[in-house]
């Protein structure tokens, strides 16, 4: 069956104009002017507040199953992206059970994965202390990229890399990535207490600046492609420039949370808005906008961490005992709408940001634009609705958006030509490679 989607806003090419976007089975075959006749066809006409957009691909996304399912798993993870407009993720190699650091740990991920998802999944593997030299059967056996911390993980089966040298010269012997959680933990002191202040005190921009400037050291020295995950430090922004100019292969994300909240906002003991880096002050947030308006960051991504309610330690607020991590993956994109539309930017580039280069990011030519040829992987958003964060899709229901007012209503959303209502699981397991190099 061919499928037409006729709306008079259209993001493509990064432009919004009117289009009818034809569909044959889980492809667009053609982009056309909005009334172009397609005979024989079904059209799907969008109203005039609504806009119809790629789906977005979230390169960066704990689902935690198996092993802490109860965090979090794929068949709620999913269900939320598909509500949030999201139709791929990749999801991270911890803090799963086992962690995905050798081949037999990602079959154990995909075999959990098979059958329970609502959009299409790809996999990030793990590089730890001891494993370089399985890295490149991990590459080959179809991940996206490997993942390091160079700071405690904050759980012990997936180490920090102190020294992230060998693991970049193998990971460029085969042309690979390695991203980096880059905090450097000789600059980061033990949390304590309910001061939101307090928190940030002991997790300072300069530990992320110092080892952002390591791994980019180790970077030029080796020439792997790195990629910097959930960047919180604007401070690092010009070494990061300075880099890329110099030839280093490095590209950069943020989330939502680091572009929608601040520090001055987060009441004490209120440990919901926890993260690691953590949201930093106003002036930052500022500044990581500049970043991401002049290039310097590449995408936005959601680092969507959930954990069970009680590991959040809502009852003492203690930023040192609760667990780090925000619950956002259904909500990336109103949050970065409602922000990015009071500063001025538009829905192009929201999807050039939270969509188009993700895609890139992880060689999935076939996601994250609407063009000829590409899956027919769809969002029908209205802009300028809003709405009230209630009851998420989440198997966590704790998120710092709680109660929030935002603008950007997903209406409905297609994978591959289908229709999206969570209760037919067509998502498929994704390997590295299969939609080109």
């Amino acid at each position: 069956m061919i499928t037409v989607f006729r709306a008079d806003r259209v993001v493509v090419d990064g432009a919004e104009r009117p289009a009818a976007v034809v569909v044959e089975g889980e492809r667009i075959v053609a982009v056309l002017p909005k009334e172009t006749d397609v005979g024989g066809a079904r059209d799907v006409l969008l109203g005039a507040d609504e806009v119809l957009l790629p789906g977005l691909v979230d390169t960066h996304v704990h689902v935690n199953e198996p092993g802490r399912t109860e965090w979090e798993g794929f068949a709620t993870a999913t269900r939320a992206a598909a509500a949030g407009g999201v139709t791929t993720i990749v999801d991270m190699p911890l803090n799963s059970l086992p962690p995905t650091v050798d081949v037999a740990a990602l079959e154990v991920k995909r075999k959990a994965a098979d059958g329970q998802c609502s959009v299409d999944v790809g996999f990030w593997g793990g590089a730890v202390p001891g494993n370089a030299g399985g890295l490149r059967a991990l590459h080959e056996a179809g991940v996206f990229g490997v993942k390091c911390f160079l700071i405690d993980s904050g759980v012990p089966e997936f180490p920090p890399l102190l020294d992230p040298e060998p693991a970049l010269r193998e990971v460029a012997s085969f042309d690979g990535l390695l991203i980096a959680h880059a905090e450097d933990g000789d600059l980061v002191t033990a949390a304590h207490g309910r001061r939101y202040a307090d928190f940030v005190a002991s997790r300072p921009a300069a530990s992320e600046d110092s080892a952002i400037a390591g791994l980019l050291r180790a970077a030029a020295a080796t020439g792997a492609r790195v990629h910097v995950v959930h960047l919180s430090s604007a401070g690092a922004l010009p070494e990061l420039a300075a880099a890329r100019a110099a030839g280093v292969r490095v590209s950069v994300e943020t989330c939502p949370h680091y572009l929608a909240l601040t520090a001055e906002e987060v009441p004490d003991g209120d440990t919901r808005f926890k993260c690691c880096p953590p949201v930093r002050g106003e002036d930052n947030r500022d500044a990581l906008w500049a970043g991401l308006a002049d290039g310097t960051i590449d995408m936005v991504v959601s680092d969507h961490s959930p954990c069970t309610p009680d590991l959040k330690s809502l009852e003492t607020g203690d930023f040192g005992q609760a667990w780090g991590g925000i619950a956002s993956l259904q909500l990336g994109l109103p949050v970065v709408w409602t922000e990015a539309r009071r500063r001025g930017h538009s829905l192009a580039e929201v999807v050039r940001w939270m969509a188009e280069r993700p895609a890139a990011l992880v060689g999935l030519g076939r996601k994250g634009r609407i063009a000829a040829g590409c899956d027919a992987d769809l969002a029908v958003l209205a802009p300028d609705g809003t709405f009230t964060v209630g009851e998420l899709h989440h198997r966590s229901p704790l998120t710092p958006y709680a109660g929030r007012e935002l603008h950007g209503v997903v209406r409905a959303t297609w994978l591959r030509g289908h229709p999206v209502d969570g209760d037919d699981p067509r998502g498929r397991l994704l390997t590295r490679g299969e939609q080109g190099p």
